[in-house]
């Protein structure tokens, strides 16, 4: 049985002068799913928004909802509803106004709805937002988080079949931010109804959504749930923006058998060519810290960070900079081996990214001399 889709885009490209910001993306949205966006800035996440919103027309593909081309659809006739990082309450307007707003221009069955549907619910709104008590504030008195819950209620007041959320957080300070990511969820959940969510921030993403679209240079780099994209990333770049990574020169020397770092170590993929350049990616919690003598391989620590529930240390290893995690202190200059396991080290196709902030590549001479490497057996 063919799976159902709310929102589909197809082919979907978009230039801006000669800049390519949406080069050929495709995504199926499920319906009643919280799915983001994410991504740094330029990637073309907010583009693809806009996109489904309306207020942009792709150069190319189609915006299907439930099936039916809705490209030609101007956006206040498409059922979906938007919520801007700068919230563009109307100033002018009180609390109760500004949720009522949208329903006073709302038609059911051809007649606008009277005073006491709208009274109705607004009330219902402002609960759902638990804003209980304040209709007729001035939206300028209202602090940031409760200006965006006005926001939310006048968005969802028109009951919108989707909402999409243009990083509507990035305004708050931490403490309400982390405060509104579980209120937005809660939200989500109780309606039931879709929440396409745009963020850079990748903490946000992980603990909030259903599915998460990593995006970059305006291309889809990798779909999966949360837990998919921080423990499987399909590349470099997911791998260095979803969280932190020690990302390694490598080399395939067979199937569940790669080197780096100087050493042969046993890992849980396969189908590469014999000898095959890779990138290793190993997050710096699946680090085990032991003796030297215990370890696989070994290094100095140069720099330790406290960071509250763990320490971050710095290790040289290789002439490769490890970051790695531990709950023990271990003063800087100390030599320390570590051991990973088969399932911690990710082997993907070497890839042109860069890094976020310049060449990640480990200083290591492997690559150069790929010609001069010798397969040991073990």
């Amino acid at each position: 049985m063919e799976e159902k889709y709310i929102i589909q885009l197809k082919d979907i490209s978009k230039k801006f002068d000669d800049d390519v910001i949406l080069d050929n993306i495709s995504l199926n949205i499920k319906d009643g799913e919280f799915i983001t966006f994410l991504g740094p800035s330029g990637c073309g996440k907010t583009t693809t928004l806009r996109i489904i919103a309306g207020f942009l027309e792709a150069d190319s593909g189609q915006v299907l909802f439930e099936g039916k081309d809705i490209n030609s659809l101007p956006p206040h006739k498409r059922q979906v509803n938007t919520i801007f990082q700068r919230y563009q309450l109307f100033p002018h307007l009180n609390v109760y106004e500004n949720i009522a707003f949208g329903l006073r221009n709302k038609k059911v069955n051809g007649k606008k709805l009277k005073e006491k549907e709208i009274s109705k619910k607004v009330k219902e709104m402002l609960a759902l937002v638990n804003l209980n008590g304040f209709e007729r504030r001035d939206t300028a008195l209202l602090s940031g988080g409760q200006q965006q819950r006005v926001a939310i209620a006048r968005a969802l007041a028109v009951e919108p079949r989707v909402l999409l959320l243009d990083e509507p957080l990035a305004a708050l300070d931490l403490k309400l931010r982390k405060d509104m990511q579980v209120e937005l969820k809660n939200i989500q959940k109780r309606l039931g109804i879709t929440f396409i969510f745009v963020t850079h921030d990748q903490q946000e993403a992980l603990s909030m959504s259903d599915t998460v679209v990593v995006m970059n240079e305006g291309k889809i780099q990798q779909i999966g749930s949360p837990i998919d994209i921080y423990n499987e990333p399909k590349n470099a770049f997911v791998a260095d923006f979803i969280g932190e990574s020690n990302i390694l020169d490598g080399i395939m020397l067979d199937d569940f058998k790669a080197k780096f770092s100087g050493a042969v170590f046993q890992c849980l993929d396969k189908g590469f060519k014999a000898k095959e350049s890779v990138d290793i990616v190993i997050r710096p919690e699946d680090v085990d810290v032991v003796p030297v003598e215990e370890g696989m391989i070994s290094g100095v620590i140069t720099s330790n960070t406290f960071k509250g529930v763990h320490f971050e240390m710095i290790v040289d290893i290789q002439n490769f900079k490890w970051m790695i995690e531990t709950t023990d202190y271990y003063p800087v200059g100390t030599k320390i081996g570590i051991k990973i396991d088969p399932d911690s080290i990710h082997v993907m196709k070497k890839s042109k990214y860069s890094g976020l902030y310049g060449d990640y590549s480990s200083f290591s001479d492997e690559l150069e001399h790929l010609s001069d490497i010798e397969v040991e057996e073990e």
